[in-house]
C-alpha cells in the first residue's frame, strides 16, 4: 500500500499525574523520563520519514508553542504543521482539525491520531499494527482503534470490549463498547474473560470517513472546526486557528463524540509494550530495575529499598528500609508517596494550588524560544536568575517598570542594547540596565551565551515587563 499515513500528533496535557517533575508551564510530554529524548520526541521519532509517514502535525496551546517546535524538530522531524488551539476542546475537534488539514495535502488521507506522551516499547508490533489497520480503514471505512492485551487488571485505564472479527477487516474485530476505568473486580473479570482490551487512545482512520461521521453526529462541531482551519491565520512557523470559530465547537473526546456512537468501530489488539505513564507508579512498571526492583534515576543510593521508584535532577537522595514507595526529587520539591497513592496526585497538586504554590505551574528553569532562565536565589528585594541564550538568538525590546538588572557574562559573547547603547561583553564583563531603560539581551556568538542576572526592586515578578519589539511576535 502506497498511501501515506498522516501522524496527528496531540500535544496538549495539564502537568499534574507526575508532580514534582511535571508542572504545568512543563508537562509530561515535554519530560525525558526512560529515554534521553522526551516523551514527545520519541514519538516524533516514531513517525521519521521512511516513506510511509507524511510529515507530521502537532496540535498545541500557544503557551508550549516554541518548546514544542524545538523538541521535534531536535528529533530530527520536520513537522508539517503546528497547529495552535486557540482553547482546550478535547481530542474529537483536535481530530477533525487535524483531518480537514491532511486534506490540504492529499486528496484521500489515513490519519493517525496519537498522543505525544505514551511508551510503546515494541516499535516493530506497533508499526505492523499500523499497517493493519491502515488496510482495515481503506478496505472497509472502519475508524479503528487500538486495543492493549491487558496483563493485569488495571483500574486507571478505560477498557473496550472487543467483538467479531470485522468482516474483510484483517485482523480488526468489530467494537462492542467502550468501558468506563473499572473497579478492581469488574477489571479482574475482565482480564480472565478475554474480551477486553485497553482503551490506547489511539486512532486511524480514513479523514473522509471519519469527517462523514462527525457530520452525521456532531454538526456543529465539525461546522466550527471547518470555518477555524478556514480562516486560520499563519505567524512564523505556525498555524493559528481562528479563535471565535474554534470556541464555537463543543468540547468532547472522540470516543464520546463518535467512536462510542459510530456503527464503523473497529479494534485491533495488539501487545507492544504500551503505557500511558499516567502516574509514577506505571512509569515504575515500563522502567529498567535493579535486581531489587527499583527504578531508580540520579543521584540516588536505595540502602534496604525494595520494589520502589527513586528519582533525583537535584540533591543526593538517599533511602533506607522503604518498600512499595515513590520518591522523587527535583530542585524545588520532594514528592515522597506510597505507590499505591501517588496514581493519583490530584488531591496534592489541588492542595498546593489552595494555598498558592508556584510549584504546580513552574519549574525553577524556565524555557524560552531563545533559551532558558533559572531562578538561583530569591529574597525581599532580589532576585537572582542564570540565563542562557542559544546562538543567533535575542529576548525582546524590553524595560521594567519596577527592577533594575545587573548582568555579568559567565560564558559567551553577549550583545547589550541598553538605552541608545549597544555593546558587546564577553566573560567576565558586566553592565547595568536602570528600571525603566530600554534594553535587549542578544547572542553575538557561535556558542551557547550564559549570564548571570541580579534583579534589585519593589516588584520582581515576570509580568513587569513592556516589550517594544520581538522577533518571536509577543510584542
Amino acid at each position: 500500500m502506497n498511501q501515506k499515513i498522516h501522524p496527528a500528533i496531540l500535544c496538549g496535557g495539564s502537568g499534574t499525574r507526575l508532580w514534582p517533575l511535571s508542572r504545568r508551564n512543563h508537562p509530561k510530554q515535554l519530560l525525558s523520563l526512560l529515554e534521553p529524548q522526551s516523551l514527545l520526541q520519541v514519538t516524533a521519532g516514531r513517525f521519521a520519514d521512511t516513506g510511509r509517514f507524511a510529515p507530521p502535525i502537532a496540535l498545541c496551546s500557544e503557551a508550549y508553542r516554541f518548546i514544542i517546535g524545538e523538541q521535534i524538530r531536535g528529533a530530527g522531524v520536520t513537522p508539517g504543521a503546528i497547529i495552535l488551539e486557540p482553547e482546550g476542546r478535547n481530542t474529537a475537534p483536535a481530530a477533525a482539525v487535524a483531518s480537514l488539514w491532511a486534506l490540504r495535502q492529499d486528496p484521500d488521507p489515513i490519519v493517525l491520531l496519537s498522543p505525544s506522551d505514551h511508551v510503546i516499547r515494541d516499535l516493530p508490533a506497533f508499526q505492523a499494527a499500523l499497517e493493519s489497520a491502515a488496510e482495515t480503514a481503506q478496505s472497509t471505512g472502519a475508524l479503528v482503534t487500538f486495543g492493549i492485551r491487558p496483563d493485569k487488571p488495571e483500574t486507571g485505564y478505560g477498557y473496550i470490549e472487543a467483538g467479531e472479527p470485522l468482516p474483510g477487516g484483517g485482523a480488526a474485530l468489530a467494537v462492542r463498547r467502550f468501558v468506563e476505568k473499572p473497579d478492581a473486580a469488574t477489571a479482574q473479570g475482565y482480564v480472565d474473560g478475554g474480551r477486553h482490551l485497553w482503551n490506547s487512545g489511539l486512532f486511524l482512520f480514513r479523514a473522509t470517513d471519519f469527517l462523514a461521521e462527525l457530520k452525521r453526529l456532531e454538526p456543529a462541531m465539525l461546522a466550527a472546526c471547518e470555518a477555524a482551519v478556514d480562516k486560520a491565520r499563519t505567524d512564523l512557523d505556525f498555524v493559528r486557528l481562528d479563535e471565535e470559530s474554534f470556541a464555537a465547537s463543543p468540547s468532547n473526546s472522540i470516543d464520546y463524540a463518535v467512536m462510542e456512537k459510530t456503527s464503523r468501530a473497529a479494534v485491533i489488539p495488539i501487545s507492544m509494550g504500551w503505557s500511558d505513564v499516567g502516574s509514577w507508579s506505571a512509569l515504575r512498571d515500563v522502567a529498567d530495575k535493579d535486581e531489587s526492583g527499583n527504578a531508580i534515576w540520579g543521584d540516588v543510593i536505595a540502602i534496604e529499598t525494595r520494589n520502589s521508584l527513586v528519582r533525583s535532577d537535584g540533591p543526593l537522595v538517599v533511602t533506607y528500609g522503604l518498600d512499595d514507595v515513590v520518591v522523587v526529587a527535583t530542585k524545588d520539591a520532594v514528592l515522597v508517596s506510597s505507590a499505591e497513592a501517588a496514581q493519583d496526585l490530584k488531591t496534592v497538586v489541588s492542595r498546593l494550588d489552595e494555598i498558592k504554590r508556584e510549584e504546580t505551574h513552574f519549574h525553577p528553569r524556565v524555557f524560552r524560544p531563545w533559551g532558558w532562565f533559572e531562578t538561583m536565589d530569591l529574597g525581599p528585594g532580589f532576585k537572582v536568575k542564570r540565563i542562557a541564550v542559544k546562538p543567533g538568538q535575542r529576548l525582546s525590546l524590553q524595560s521594567h517598570r519596577h527592577r533594575a538588572e545587573h548582568w555579568v557574562v559567565v560564558s559567551g559573547q553577549a550583545e547589550v542594547t541598553s538605552g541608545d547603547r549597544v555593546m558587546t561583553l564577553c566573560a567576565n564583563e558586566s553592565t547595568y540596565i536602570p528600571a525603566g531603560t530600554t534594553h535587549r539581551l542578544g547572542n553575538a556568538g557561535d556558542a551557547e551565551l550564559q549570564i548571570i542576572e541580579v534583579q534589585s526592586g519593589g516588584y520582581l515578578g515576570e509580568d513587569d515587563i513592556v516589550r517594544f519589539d520581538d522577533i518571536y511576535g509577543r510584542s
